[in-house]
């Protein structure tokens, strides 16, 4: 048994110690980790639908059936909704928020204003593991299904737009969906 004092010693040089938390340690809702799922029939296989109130992603992989990821998604007024397809996929892509962004938050983006930056790929870059690049009529959207460095934002509506996934569900979704891939957002 842990004494009293054994525990509150341990308490506090646990927050005496730097943050270390990090996506490994994270646990995710079980309702948001990837599994089949039935779902209609008349949504053609290969097709993804997203339900944003919902926070899920669908890759349709057979009639009726469907891969479900769990999401996070745009804040209010700042969601994609419509029709799209994949047009660009990227491992460890690089980014840079848009201008709207820099100037909707201009403090948390100051290393972006007035100049070219770019943030490179790697485990700190916003887009994650990979990116999923959504397209109409042949023009980028600037939206995204990309993975996160914020897992905890799986389940809630807090970014500026994109859907995000952790980052080993959309490289597992990358893996599944070619290039030219419907993306349907309701």
């Amino acid at each position: 048994m842990i004494s009293r004092r054994h525990f509150l010693g341990a308490a506090a040089a646990g927050l005496a110690a730097p943050s270390i938390a990090t996506a490994q340690s994270f646990r995710i809702d079980p309702i948001f980790r990837p599994q089949d799922v039935r779902v209609k029939g008349d949504v053609q296989p290969g097709q993804i639908l997203i339900m944003p109130r919902a926070h899920f992603l669908y890759h349709v992989t057979a009639p009726g059936v469907a891969r479900r990821y769990g999401v996070g998604v745009g804040k209010a007024g700042l969601e994609f909704t419509g029709t799209a397809e994949i047009a660009v996929k990227k491992e460890w892509p690089t980014w840079r928020p848009t201008e709207e962004m820099i100037e909707r938050e201009p403090e948390k983006y100051t290393k972006f204003i007035d100049n070219d930056y770019v943030e490179p790929g790697g485990p700190r870059n916003p887009l994650g593991a990979r990116a999923l690049y959504l397209f109409q009529n042949g023009r980028d959207t600037f939206f995204r299904i990309h993975g996160t460095t914020a897992p905890r934002s799986i389940g809630q509506s807090v970014s500026n737009g994109c859907i995000r996934m952790l980052n080993e569900h959309v490289t597992d979704l990358y893996n599944r969906v070619p290039i030219g891939t419907v993306v349907t957002v309701l």
